[in-house]
């Protein structure tokens, strides 16, 4: 299915080229929305377009990310900067889940105890864990601080089968593609679809309706899939957002 997405930098919302992401204003960026975050929200909303998620890149986003809740109070997801501390109260402003990734790693090590603490804070059922990756040394890596940080985790069947007792579901962007409209990276997709755990979110690289269908179908409709800087709403020409919209409908 396709899910939604919202991301945001400078409380603007935007797309980027995901690799190029960094503190000191320099990313690369496809596209800086004139609407506000609440506005994608509320169409979402009118849509009925469930599991989306909302992305703080950096600081300065707590108002619009905020905005963007309150249009639809349970209807999307929240990650960026977000741990075991704040967790409760991005639930507590309309998030129907947390996504939570570098704070879960010390030193580039998934930390077991922050894990626990965080379930017992939220309950795994409230908790989406990003497992957002880059490919080197012939594996994908998950990867934290901006997408910079190499960590020790690999995302294989292993990883997956571990942490599913412990989350809701995963999210994983395809960092090495993600905002380049060049195409999804199918061998990490096919990866995921490989088991059958919790639901699996998939973002990066799509470019055409017929890479959500070309997800759909070599997953067996266990991975969905978030089309960013392609989409229409975001400036992109390779898929209309009302097609993405029927896609569901005609797959409930």
């Amino acid at each position: 299915m396709f899910r939604p997405c919202i991301d945001l930098r400078g409380g603007r919302v935007v797309q980027i080229v995901g690799g190029t992401l960094t503190d000191d204003g320099q990313s690369v960026t496809n596209f800086v929305s004139e609407r506000p975050a609440d506005w994608f929200a509320a169409r979402y909303r009118d849509d009925v377009l469930t599991g989306g998620h909302v992305i703080m890149l950096g600081g300065g986003n707590d108002h619009a990310a905020l905005s963007a809740l309150a249009a639809w109070p349970g209807g999307m997801q929240v990650g960026g900067g977000i741990g075991a501390e704040n967790a409760p109260s991005w639930l507590d402003a309309g998030a129907s889940h947390v996504i939570i990734t570098s704070w879960l790693f010390i030193d580039g090590v998934l930390s077991e105890e922050r894990l626990d603490a965080l379930v017992g804070t939220v309950g795994r059922e409230r908790l989406v864990i990003d497992l957002s990756c880059r490919w080197r040394d012939g594996a994908y890596w998950v990867v934290t601080d901006r997408w910079q940080r190499f960590t020790s985790l690999e995302v294989n069947a292993d990883t997956l089968n571990a942490l599913a007792d412990s989350c809701a579901e995963f999210l994983v962007h395809g960092v090495d593609v993600e905002g380049l409209s060049q195409g999804v990276d199918l061998d990490l997709v096919a990866l995921l679809a490989a088991t059958d755990t919790i639901p699996i979110t998939y973002a990066g690289g799509a470019r055409s309706l017929d890479d959500l269908r070309t997800v759909h179908t070599i997953t067996g409709g266990r991975v969905d899939l978030t089309i960013g800087s392609a989409l229409d709403l975001f400036g992109g020409d390779g898929v209309r957002y009302v097609d993405c919209v029927e896609f569901n409908r005609s797959h409930r």
